[in-house]
């Protein structure tokens, strides 16, 4: 019923006290203000400006809506500002979750870079396990989730769906086996994971469990898995202290690794896909676009060379 312009042109009526100085303030011919009152009558179904000879005056309704659009105008003009700024990257907030094991090396560096290029944007972060961040992010309570597949398993393994997401692939992270420096094998330049079917095992998140279970079915043989801990550092200090082997992404190795741990390709060579994911409307959102240019730029230092 009401719209902003109808307010500018009250209160620039209660202030010029004329339609020829509110058309003179607003840039607008005589005509088109006289135009636009009486469209605001017929709308409210009362008469909002009185005339008297050559004057004009606000009847009570006119002088209501005159004193009620400062504040409302003001709001306005500050709503407009504030997305202005947003718009042009001197504001705005992403929220990220992201999966404990880049935490060390892809995320930080991303965050570095829209700290530098944009020191008023502020991103809050959260650790979070992909089945976690995907779901916040159906929710609503995140804008984006750097999340992980490992090949031949989908990235959402029935927790939620990806018909509403738009997904980035960052980079394929490769996993690797880790071993007590003092193991038989440990001077091998690639492991065949049957050679460790006698060995018992440190498991990671249900992720990684389910991908160990997977590769040591197709080696023939089922894993003993005796420690099961998400904290890849404890993973490094169980391998240390000869109470297992485990596989470890390569994610995790370039920030943390352990002296007396020895680290070796597998074959059949095994990865994880490294995904960025959010909406389609998100990703339109300046300061949302900027963490995700920030994030495939930082992952490049990070992907595996070919051969």
């Amino acid at each position: 019923m009401i719209d902003a312009a109808g307010l500018r042109v009250m209160r620039a009526i209660a202030q010029e006290g004329s339609f020829t100085g509110a058309a003179i303030s607003l840039g607008y011919s005589q005509p088109a203000i006289s135009q636009m009152v009486r469209r605001l009558e017929q709308r409210l179904g009362t008469v909002l400006v009185e005339r008297v000879g050559r004057t004009i005056r606000l009847t009570e309704a006119g002088a209501v809506l005159a004193r009620h659009a400062v504040p409302v105008l003001s709001a306005l003009d500050a709503a407009e500002e504030e997305v202005a700024a947003i718009a042009g990257l001197r504001a705005g907030r992403v929220r990220l979750m992201a999966f404990p094991s880049s935490c060390s090396t892809l995320v930080p560096g991303a965050l570095a870079l829209v700290q530098q290029r944009f020191p008023d944007v502020s991103v809050h972060f959260t650790e979070a396990e992909p089945s976690e961040s995907l779901l916040a992010l159906r929710n609503g309570e995140c804008d984006l989730a750097v999340a992980f597949s490992y090949e031949g398993s989908d990235l959402v393994r029935g927790e939620t769906d990806l018909d509403a997401f738009v997904i980035h692939h960052l980079l394929d992270d490769p996993v690797r086996c880790a071993v007590p420096a003092d193991h038989p094998l440990a001077d091998a330049a690639v492991m065949d994971l049957a050679d460790l079917a006698n060995d018992r095992w440190i498991a990671g998140c249900p992720r990684c469990r389910g991908h160990l279970l997977t590769l040591c079915d197709a080696a023939g043989f089922r894993p003993e898995v005796d420690f099961e801990t998400e904290d890849y550092v404890a993973v490094q200090g169980f391998v240390a202290a000869g109470l297992g082997v485990a596989l470890i992404p390569d994610l995790i190795l370039r920030s943390i690794t352990h002296p007396d741990v020895r680290v070796i390709p597998i074959d059949p060579a095994s990865h994880r896909a490294v995904y960025i994911v959010t909406t389609p409307d998100l990703a339109r959102v300046p300061a949302v676009a900027a963490t995700i240019d920030a994030l495939c730029e930082n992952s490049r230092p990070l992907t595996p060379k070919a051969g």
